[in-house]
């Protein structure tokens, strides 16, 4: 056979199902658009999966762009396993785009990314070109549908990566051998194969070994075997000219003779012990089928089955002469993908980028099997045509679908570092010199093409212990061009051992990027920077997926965080988001025949007989109409309040910056609800509210505010104002309050704490074994139309409502009931009650805390039926630790001597004990 006869069988397959009727082919351009779209989308949104695409690429390349940057070990000319070459390229790409009038680095980033976007677009077209002239355009169609819509291309096409760029030179080469003219693209064949190897990945060579071993099979069967080695020499020599380029580029920076592709084989192969890529981490056998499962789904059990396919359509075919040599290049067609996958399996350091080179393999196989399965779908009888086309389109659609969902999935995830960087380009926020620091967060790090220009990333210890990058020599004087580029750096290692001189103090940090995560606990390396606002002011914040705690579905595919997703199914998140609720409470009606002059207090009376007294929430469910509750005793505690605010300020009334949305919100619902409850004390305006009685008016829609928000709250109602804020460690912290009347604790020593601490710092009995689980999951679970009513009740020694001085001077630093004076005579005791609303603000959701303080003298409440038997059943019946937490020792003997009188003259004057759940029920 002469070489132009083996030119004909090479052309002989032209597709895995010859005899079907060719199908109209989509021209190439229009793929090319559609390739392209799709990859662009990826450039623009795409997160940046791995850390080594940063500091290996990006930053080198930012050294060459603007003369700083972070470097590895790998650029260290002791090593010398990363191409300057390869690097340059992309320095020389960004360069050309300065040609544009955009002069921010953030802009170059992204004209990079969507300079490789378009690239891939463009070997992607030309591989569909050749897959549709040569094979089948069903085929070509079927190639295309699985690249745009696979999860894998859209991390791999827009990647800086060499195991992208040996991606884009995979599928040049596999056009080059399948587009076989006359001897011709084999050369050329072997070069695309030859740069992607050289100025990529070395290892990416090994998919063209089926292509020369089918090479060396027809010039055998030829006896064309001058010819073939020919055509091999041909390939070579111009590979040996790339490399021959790429030495002498890479000699000049690194000022000494190297081969980077022989370096990197060396250190990859042949280290061993304490080096090599071992060190990095190990994976089981099965890593890549779960991962090209989850990015390919369906397509990779089509890609692992073309080869029983393409045996099972040739075994039930008539064989030809021509069909054995379509089986032939069959074979070759599909084996590059197995033998790349089986060359990875068995490698123990596994990584989802060193699958790139081989995703167009993958495709292509997939869609041979699926052509083929149509094929002998079609010849299946009995089914109508259109039954069969609706299933495969089904099945397409299908594919697509999970594809996009675990795309969107991704990009809503995991982008947050693309994003969070962001304020640093606002006008006046970063100035050249600022230090951008990175503790546990830095192979997060997207490179500083998303700083200021002049401003630095630095590193600060974190619980990571191997070795981080250094930075590029920035000497200019006497060194010639780049020597970052050739000057051995410090501490540099490739056995990954830790340099502490790569860490900066966290005094040096002018910027600080942190996450923070519910189920993480802060160490000492890793303190809870995010809750740390005395030290730090947040700038931006933005959700991360916390993947510890999203359940399967959630990490694999996106789910909506849609009210009718059960809970156990939606995405948990690093950074809280609160999603603004439409929900509005309903109206109130008219308090009946409420006056600010004869409407007694309710009479709260929220104690039980013992023998035990229950520590627990003590939640019940509260009616709208009754959120606030006002009384004849309005006007006593608007004075105070006021007189208070004038006295105390800010130590009393507080609203951290950001809450203040939250505050602002309470504003709004009072001004809603209490006019509309309390007609006949307040009315609504159009910028707030008007106190009728005292004359007051408040204006809600300012800014800024006359005073602070929870100032102007409390001089709305009775009752003492909270708002807890939920922030990224997943606790509630109080951040907005107005505390005037308390009487035994203080705003300033619990502003800022998480609801726990509130709770543990006030030594409040049983928090930990009781209360602190089912509060924790309370907060997290109540919902803008579920509020909720609890009591408690204390006694007090003193007359005193707004601070009881029994126990210390309101600004003594040590306060407790050991102040007190012991067994006061029975008219210096009062009963305290508060009566506490909780309910979620829809739009901020904050939580908000109304405590309404009910304030009486014990001798007055005793004359009230069953309460004097009722009170001392429950004060004998607390416990050691809720007896020290209410201060009974200070007035036991007393009080229960009175109470026990009261209640004998009660029994004697004829009390029906039988009747008091009747005539008191709880809480009254």
């Amino acid at each position: 056979m002469s070489p132009k006869e083996a030119s004909g069988a090479r052309a002989a397959q032209r597709s895995p199902s010859d005899e079907d009727s060719p199908s109209p082919q989509l021209r190439p351009i229009i793929a090319f658009y559609i390739f392209a779209a799709a990859n662009i989308i990826a450039a623009l949104f795409s997160p940046i999966q791995d850390c080594d695409e940063v500091f290996n690429y990006w930053e080198p390349t930012h050294y060459l762009n603007h003369g700083h940057g972070l470097q590895t070990w790998e650029y260290s000319p002791e090593y010398a396993i990363r191409s300057w070459t390869y690097a340059g390229i992309h320095a020389a790409v960004i360069w050309m785009g300065r040609i544009l009038p955009y002069r921010q680095k953030v802009f170059e980033f992204y004209f990079l990314r969507v300079v490789l976007a378009s690239l891939c677009a463009i070997c992607e077209t030309r591989l569909y070109a050749t897959i549709s002239r040569t094979m089948h355009p069903k085929v070509a169609a079927f190639f295309m549908f699985a690249m745009i819509f696979s999860p894998g291309m859209y991390h791999a096409s827009p990647a800086y990566l060499p195991s992208s760029f040996a991606m884009y030179t995979t599928m040049l080469g596999f056009s080059a051998f399948m587009d076989w003219t006359g001897g011709i693209r084999t050369a050329e064949g072997i070069m695309w194969f030859a740069i992607g190897a050289l100025l990529g990945w070395p290892f990416a060579g090994a998919l063209v070994i089926p292509f020369l071993v089918e090479e060396a099979l027809l010039a055998s069967m030829t006896g064309a075997m001058s010819e073939g080695l020919g055509r091999v020499l041909d390939g070579t020599v111009r590979s040996l000219i790339v490399l021959g380029i790429q030495m002498a580029i890479d000699s000049f920076f690194y000022r000494k003779a190297v081969c980077v592709p022989l370096n990197i084989v060396l250190y990859n192969v042949f280290s061993g012990g304490s080096k090599g890529p071992n060190i990095y981490g190990v994976e089981p056998w099965h890593f890549y089928l779960r991962n090209l499962s989850l990015n390919f789904s369906v397509w990779f059990v089509l890609a692992m089955g073309a080869l029983p396919l393409l045996l099972y359509q040739h075994n039930t075919r008539d064989k030809p002469a021509t069909k054995q040599q379509s089986l032939l290049r069959g074979i070759v067609f599909v084996a590059p993908f197995y033998l790349w996958l089986g060359i990875f399996t068995l490698q123990p350091h596994k990584e989802e980028r060193f699958m790139y080179p081989a995703y167009p393999a993958l495709a292509l196989n997939a869609a041979i099997s699926l052509h083929i399965l149509l094929a002998n779908l079609g010849r299946i009888g009995g089914i109508p045509p259109q039954v069969k086309l609706f299933f495969v389109c089904l099945s397409l659609l299908a594919t697509a679908n999970l594809g996009i969902l675990r795309t969107f999935g991704t990009m809503t995830a995991y982008s947050a570092p693309l994003t969070v960087y962001a304020p640093l380009q606002r006008q006046g926020v970063a100035h050249a010199g600022d230090n951008v620091c990175l503790g546990k967060e830095w192979y997060r790090f997207p490179s500083t093409y998303l700083l200021p220009k002049g401003v630095r990333a630095k590193f600060i210890k974190s619980e990571f212990t191997g070795l981080l990058p250094g930075e590029f020599s920035e000497a200019n004087v006497g060194f010639g061009l780049f020597p970052g580029a050739w000057l051995i750096p410090s501490g540099m290692n490739d056995e990954n051992k830790e340099d502490l001189g790569k860490y900066t103090g966290i005094d040096h940090c002018h910027f600080l990027v942190d996450s923070q995560f519910p189920r993480t606990s802060p160490s000492p390396l890793e303190p809870n920077y995010i809750s740390d606002t005395k030290n730090w002011e947040k700038l931006s914040c933005t959700t991360f997926l916390d993947s510890s705690q999203t359940p399967l579905l959630g990490r694999l595919l996106w789910v909506p965080d849609w009210p009718f997703v059960p809970e156990h199914y939606r995405r948990k998140w690093g950074q809280y988001l609160w999603i603004p609720q439409d929900f509005k409470r309903p109206a109130a009606p008219p308090y009946p025949d409420w006056s600010v002059e004869h409407t007694k207090p309710l009479p709260y009376r929220p104690f039980r007989y013992g023998p035990k007294y229950n520590v627990t929430m003590g939640l019940r469910t509260m009616h709208w109409d009754e959120w606030i509750e006002l009384d004849n005793h309005y006007m006593k505690f608007h004075n105070l309040k006021a007189q208070r605010i004038i006295e105390r300020g800010s130590k009393c009334s507080h609203t951290a910056p950001e809450a203040f949305d939250g505050a602002c919100e309470l504003l709004e619902e009072l001004c809603d609800y209490l006019p509309q409850r309390y007609p006949s004390l307040y009315k609504k305006t159009e910028v707030g509210m008007e106190n009728i009685v005292t004359g007051e008016t408040f204006n809600i829609v300012e800014r800024p505010l006359k005073e602070d928000p929870m100032q102007m709250a409390a001089r709305f109602v009775q009752d003492d104002l909270a708002i807890m804020f939920e922030r990224p460690d997943g606790q509630y912290y109080l951040l907005a309050g107005s505390i005037l009347l308390a009487g035994f604790w203080r705003l300033e020593d619990k502003f800022g704490m998480p609801l726990s601490e509130i709770h543990t710092s006030g030594d409040v009995p049983q928090f930990k074994e009781k209360l602190e689980k089912g509060m924790m999951n309370f907060f997290k679970r109540v919902q803008p139309d579920k509020a909720v009513l609890r009591n408690n009740y204390f006694i007090q020694v003193d007359d005193a409502l707004a601070w009881s001085h029994s126990i210390g001077s309101e600004d003594s630093d040590g306060i407790g009931w050991f102040t007190a004076e012991k067994n006061k005579a029975i008219s210096h005791h009062w009963f305290r009650s508060e009566r506490q609303s909780l309910r979620r603000l829809p739009r901020s959701g904050g939580v908000v805390f109304t405590i309404r303080t009910y304030f009486h003298p014990v001798t007055d409440i005793c004359n009230e039926p069953y309460v004097p038997g009722r009170l001392a059943s429950a004060v004998r019946s607390w416990g050691d630790d809720v007896s020290r937490y209410k201060g009974k020792e200070r007035y036991q003997d007393v009080l229960l001597e009175y109470l026990d009188r009261k209640h004998e003259e009660q029994i004697q004057n004829g009390l029906d004990m039988s009747r008091e759940e009747e005539v008191r029920a709880y809480p009254f």
